[in-house]
C-alpha cells in the first residue's frame, strides 16, 4: 500500500500529463513514442472503448479531455458497425476535436465468415490498423486469409477463467502460432492474472505476438477475482512496465475498467494518475 501511495504522489494528484513525440515504429504498427523528462517511454495509454460503455461519444470525449487522455479504441456502441462514411467522418471530427485519435477496434466478436468480413472492412473504414477481435477456433483460417488481404494487426483479446474461448495467452497463441505473423495477442492484464498465469511472464515469452495490451487489475488471482482500478489488486504493475521498457514495446496499453456509470470517472482518473506514476517512478 505505500508503494501504490508513493506511486500515486508521483503521479501529480493523478493526472500528469506526458507529452507526445511520434516517431516511426519497428516493430510494431503505430507512431508513438512518449518522452518524459528526456526518457524514452516508448508505449502509450490509451483507453479501451468498453470503460466508457454506459455513456455516448461526446460525453466519453468530455471525460478524456479532463483525464488528458489522447488515444481510444474504438467500440461499435460509440461507431456502429454498419456505420456510414458520413458517419465514420462525423465521428473522427469530433475525437480530434478533442485531440483524440483512434488506436484500433474491439473487442469484436466472430462467428462467422460473414461476421469477419464486417470487422475487417469496418477496420479498414475506420482508418486504423488494428482489430481486436474474438473470433471462433473453426475461424482462424479465415481471419488468417482475411489479415493478408487487409494487412491488419489482429490481435486476440484472452478471457480468463470465465470464458472457454481463449481464457489465457497460451491458448490464444497455441491457435495461431502457425498463422499470418500479425495475428497475435490482446495481452489482457487482469484475465491472465486470474487464469493463474503470470502476465509479466506471458509478455515475456509472446512478446513478438503481443500487439495490444489491456492494463487492468483484479482482486485476487482466481476466477473470484474482480477487475478494480490499477493499482487496487495483486497485478505486479510496475514489474509489468518496466517489462514493456525493457522488452521496448510500442504498441498501445489501454486502460480497461469495469466501474459503473456513477464511478466511472473517479475510477478512470485514478487508474490514469497511478500507470503514469508508476510509469514516472520505474
Amino acid at each position: 500500500m505505500n508503494q501504490r501511495r508513493e506511486f500515486m504522489k508521483k503521479a501529480g494528484a493523478g493526472l500528469l500529463a506526458l507529452s507526445a513525440s511520434p516517431v516511426v515504429c519497428d516493430h510494431k504498427l503505430y507512431s508513438n513514442t512518449l518522452t518524459k523528462a528526456g526518457q524514452n517511454v516508448l508505449f502509450n495509454i490509451s483507453f479501451a472503448g468498453y470503460t466508457f460503455r454506459d455513456y455516448d461519444l461526446d460525453t466519453t470525449l468530455e471525460m478524456m479531455q479532463k483525464l488528458d487522455a489522447h488515444y481510444l479504441c474504438i467500440k461499435d456502441f460509440h461507431l456502429p458497425l454498419n456505420s456510414t462514411a458520413d458517419e465514420m467522418a462525423a465521428f473522427h471530427a469530433k475525437l480530434a476535436a478533442k485531440n483524440v485519435t483512434a488506436c484500433g477496434v474491439g473487442p469484436i466478436y466472430m462467428k462467422t465468415e460473414a461476421e469477419a468480413d464486417q470487422a475487417f472492412e469496418y477496420t479498414r473504414r475506420a482508418g486504423v490498423k488494428l482489430l481486436v477481435g474474438v473470433p471462433n477456433y473453426e475461424l482462424l483460417p479465415y481471419i488468417d486469409k482475411k489479415v493478408r488481404e487487409y494487412g491488419v494487426y489482429y490481435a486476440i483479446h484472452i478471457h480468463g477463467p470465465d470464458m472457454a474461448l481463449y481464457p489465457n495467452a497460451a491458448d490464444a497463441i497455441n491457435h495461431v502460432k502457425d498463422l499470418d505473423p500479425r495475428i497475435g495477442l490482446c495481452l489482457d492484464m487482469a484475465h491472465d492474472t486470474r487464469y493463474g498465469d503470470d502476465p509479466v511472464y506471458d509478455l515475456k515469452r509472446y512478446f513478438k505476438r503481443v500487439f495490444d495490451i489491456h492494463l487492468n487489475d483484479t482482486t485476487e488471482a482466481g476466477k473470484a477475482g474482480r477487475l478494480c482500478e490499477l493499482g487496487r489488486g495483486v497485478v505486479d504493475i510496475p514489474a509489468f512496465v518496466r517489462t514493456l521498457r525493457k522488452l521496448k514495446y510500442n504498441g498501445f496499453c489501454n486502460i480497461e475498467l469495469t466501474a459503473d456509470r456513477e464511478n466511472c470517472f473517479t475510477a478512470a482518473a485514478e487508474s490514469i494518475g497511478y500507470i503514469k506514476g508508476v510509469i514516472d517512478a520505474t
